[in-house]
């Protein structure tokens, strides 16, 4: 039975693909989820998994090498999937600190403890071993022109404290690669979207703003450009580079969807009103006039495109999921869980490691 380390597993991706690695191998594999819980991290993300005898949660931080050592001492571990990271531009530049602890520090200690797991005394690995840093297009920087694209190949720039500390965790990855021959790839994905994921983020929370008749805030000019990708099919990349990528390899993986922020609010609201009854109360409160303008984010990119030809040439991925129809999945999700959004937004889901571990 391979065995998976995965961190961040609480999280919104992370979730989303312990989910997906259950769906597609069952019993044939066995994942352990370190997460410390912050407050992105949801164990009610993973509440029908939680009672498999394949699954273990372990609490703690990865920036705590005592911990992520033992667990590296208890378990013979086949594959890491580091996901664990600080994730959100706007609380970087409130706090930077806390970015480059997480980001950096947690990713040198991971770095450290798996090699120090997988090393035999000639200074190879053990083989079948595999690290796989989850990373971000913004270690990029921003895009300028109409049908330019991010590359593997493309310099980092990155503008904000969050994607600093990305880029910076995505060099001590290579670091080691090209030092240690540590067998290892990364990963660098465009923006996520689909269940379970935090109401910070721009879709989750437009769609909870719309359902509750609040302003839906829109930054500068509502035209920065992202490239969408739904999570079921970044989780199914990341399985997919795992087990075909070469090693010490970078994938780029984009959705091919790239929208403007005030297309995507417009097609949630059209979508809510899709799919919200006549007889909803909720239907009179979904509106365009709620569309708010605020001032822009600081160093805020202007666009981001990821060229994902490598991971379609090399591994044969492509995303399967467009967003019009990624967005209908989500949304459906979303009115099938209000409950999950409830507990989120209310805090109460941080209540649920407190019943369930202790």
């Amino acid at each position: 039975m391979r065995t998976y380390l995965v961190t961040g597993g609480a999280g919104f991706i992370g979730s989303n693909y312990i989910h997906y690695m259950f769906r597609k191998y069952g019993d044939e594999i066995k994942i352990i989820n370190v997460d410390a819980l912050t407050y992105a991290g949801n164990l009610e993300n993973l509440k029908d998994i939680e009672d498999r005898d394949n699954y273990v949660f372990v609490k703690a931080d990865i920036t705590d090498k005592a911990a992520i050592a033992a667990i590296f001492a208890e378990n013979d571990i086949d594959r890491v999937v580091h996901f664990a990271a600080e994730s959100h531009v706007d609380r970087s530049i409130k706090n930077p600190e806390v970015f480059v602890q997480t980001n950096v520090l947690g990713t040198a200690v991971m770095l450290n403890c798996a090699k120090a797991a997988w090393e035999l005394p000639d200074g190879s690995f053990k083989e079948g071993k595999k690290f796989l840093h989850v990373s971000t297009d913004e270690v990029y920087g921003s895009l300028e022109n109409e049908g330019e694209y991010f590359y593997e190949t493309t310099p980092y720039d990155p503008h904000s404290p969050y994607s600093a500390s990305k880029a910076s965790s995505d060099m001590l990855v290579k670091a080691y690669m090209d030092t240690y021959k540590f067998p290892a790839n990364i990963t660098n994905c465009s923006n996520n979207y689909g269940p379970y994921q935090f109401p910070e983020k721009l879709i989750p929370l437009i769609i909870n703003n719309a359902l509750q008749g609040r302003n839906l805030p829109v930054y500068g000019d509502g035209k920065n450009v992202r490239d969408w990708l739904y999570v079921e099919d970044h989780a199914k990349a990341i399985d997919m580079v795992q087990e075909q990528g070469r090693l010490f390899e970078t994938y780029n993986i984009g959705g091919h969807n790239e929208k403007q922020n005030i297309e995507i609010i417009e097609i949630i609201i059209e979508t809510l009103q899709e799919q919200l009854s006549e007889d909803d109360p909720r239907k009179a409160l979904v509106s365009k006039d709620l569309i708010t303008y605020v001032a822009d984010r600081k160093g805020h990119d202007r666009r981001y495109a990821i060229a994902p030809d490598k991971i379609k040439a090399e591994i044969g991925w492509e995303p399967e999921t467009m967003f019009k129809e990624g967005i209908k999945k989500t949304i459906k999700w979303y009115f099938e869980h209000e409950d999950w959004m409830k507990n989120v937004t209310s805090g109460d889901y941080q209540n649920y490691y407190a019943e369930m571990y202790q």
